[in-house]
């Protein structure tokens, strides 16, 4: 049996004994805040982030690894004869997966790229799913159609508090039915088929707790909940109490509470938070 080593990027949600355990290599994505680049997870930490984009004079820019970033990764873990799986956050955000792609074609090695059509804690739960996998020996096809068992049942929506940054960044004509030129507005929004569709707008923060309190009651209603992930782009309170509501419907459920990347902060802005889960 070829062992398989697992790649993915750091818009992953994932804990530190998660990486560990599972033995997972997460490639960094930079961003650049008034002209001083940042390696995420390395030379700036999430909470760092987010106070330094709020004194920044312009709206941070996120790369994509290299595509040499990807082939020396590659090339290193395939030296021994192992094979790669590489997954990644939804091209619809980032160009990340492209890279990772075009990395494959030019490493000799044996490496299966894929787009996960998710990102931050919805990542994960394929990511994590494969790990555990390769640990019982799986074969790689078997691994890629669970992947897709679980991809295809993952929910990922998100409350967005000023379209700024979607804005700024380009994003925003990608989400369908949002006014561009409604800048005060609160949004919610849905991750599906890899790519952000708008769900609902209003005005206050009312619409987002209303948003947040109707998504947790629908969790009461659905059988096999494997994982929640609520994450969140500042306002850390509003995330936590979240939380706390999920918990209180689903006391046994394995929920994971957290920080968003920076790639994923830069687009969402201050005060965006996300509650993602899948069934089956």
């Amino acid at each position: 049996m070829v062992k398989i080593k697992l790649v993915t990027d750091s818009s992953i949600q994932l804990t530190p004994e998660e990486i560990k355990q599972y033995d997972i290599h997460v490639v960094p994505l930079t961003i650049m805040i008034d002209s001083t680049v940042y390696v995420d997870g390395e030379t700036i930490t999430r909470a760092e982030f987010m106070d330094k984009m709020a004194a920044a004079a312009a709206l941070p820019k996120t790369s994509q690894p290299a595509i040499g970033t990807f082939l020396d990764l590659y090339n290193e873990l395939t030296a021994d004869g192992s094979a790669v799986l590489s997954v990644h956050m939804l091209e619809a955000i980032s160009g990340t997966v492209n890279s990772a792609r075009q990395a494959a074609e030019l490493c000799k090695g044996d490496v299966t790229v894929v787009d996960s059509q998710f990102t931050d804690r919805a990542l994960s739960f394929q990511v994590l799913e494969a790990a555990k996998m390769i640990q019982a020996d799986a074969a790689m096809p078997d691994i890629l159609a669970r992947m897709a068992v679980i991809r295809d049942h993952t929910k990922l929506v998100m409350g967005v508090s000023n379209l700024d940054n979607l804005v700024k960044g380009g994003r925003i004509s990608r989400v369908s039915g949002v006014l561009s030129s409604l800048l005060n507005i609160k949004v919610t929004l849905e991750v599906t088929g890899g790519e952000l569709k708008a769900l609902s707008k209003g005005r206050g923060m009312k619409t987002l707790r209303k948003f947040a309190d109707e998504v947790v009651a629908s969790l009461d209603t659905l059988p096999n909940i494997h994982e929640i992930g609520v994450s969140y782009a500042g306002g850390r309170e509003f995330a936590e109490s979240i939380g706390e509501k999920i918990k209180a419907v689903l006391p046994e459920a394995n929920l994971l509470v957290q920080p968003t990347d920076p790639v994923i902060a830069t687009h969402t802005g201050d005060g965006a938070f996300a509650i993602t889960y899948y069934t089956d």
